[in-house]
């Protein structure tokens, strides 16, 4: 029987969750946004004996990308990414690498996964959920069985995504929050792409956006 486990690191200039989600009897991993410091990623990986099968991007910016082509390359897995951020990735102006540094970084994604898609990896069933707004094509990944949701920069502990960057929509972060907070069970814990970790339950009370529940 699969046992889930979610090992937190936080990486890079603005203090990025990156995770290890792992079967603990397997060991079979799968990374969610490695956002820098692959060697930071790669030491924890090998500390707790795992065997990584995917990398899974929640969206495209360069907070979340950065350690993705360094993985790719030492663990030769596949780079999982909604189709719909296939531009963001590829540009480093709109990945916004070019607000922070100097040399361009660009992820291709091996996998472009769509609204309602599901793929096994780690031993768990992954579903994607379109969650448009902080950028057009993010999304979150949910693990129904396991009762965990990998939100990105979609939802967080008490907040949401900014929506003024490039491609970001006030009115469809609403709609993607809202969409979470009624679909998915209160008990689900929500492993967001900065901060703490939530439960959809407790951000039906204390989300800003829960009051546009209907």
């Amino acid at each position: 029987m699969s046992e889930i486990r979610v090992k937190r690191l936080v990486v890079g200039i603005v203090g990025t969750n990156t995770y290890l989600v792992y079967d603990e009897e397997t060991k079979k991993a799968v990374v969610v946004d490695p956002g820098d410091r692959a060697d930071l990623i790669l030491e924890a990986s090998e500390r707790l004996e795992l065997m990584p099968e995917a990398i899974l991007l929640t969206h495209g910016h360069f907070d979340h990308i950065m350690a993705a082509n360094e993985l790719k390359a030492a663990w030769h897995v596949p780079v999982y990414a909604c189709k719909k951020e296939e531009e963001i990735m590829g540009d480093w102006e709109k990945n916004l690498v070019a607000s922070y540094y100097d040399t361009p970084y660009t992820v291709k994604a091996d996998v472009l996964v769509e609204e309602g898609d599901t793929f096994e990896a780690a031993g768990f069933v992954w579903k994607v959920l379109e969650t448009p707004g902080h950028t057009i094509g993010s999304c979150c990944y949910y693990i129904e069985k396991e009762k965990v949701l990998f939100s990105g920069d979609t939802l967080f502990c008490g907040s949401y995504g900014r929506t003024d960057l490039p491609t970001g929509s006030g009115r469809m972060i609403i709609g993607s929050v809202t969409r979470l907070l009624k679909e998915l069970p209160d008990d689900v814990m929500v492993y967001p792409g900065h901060m703490d970790e939530t439960t959809i339950g407790f951000e039906k009370k204390n989300n800003p956006l829960a009051r546009f529940l209907k």
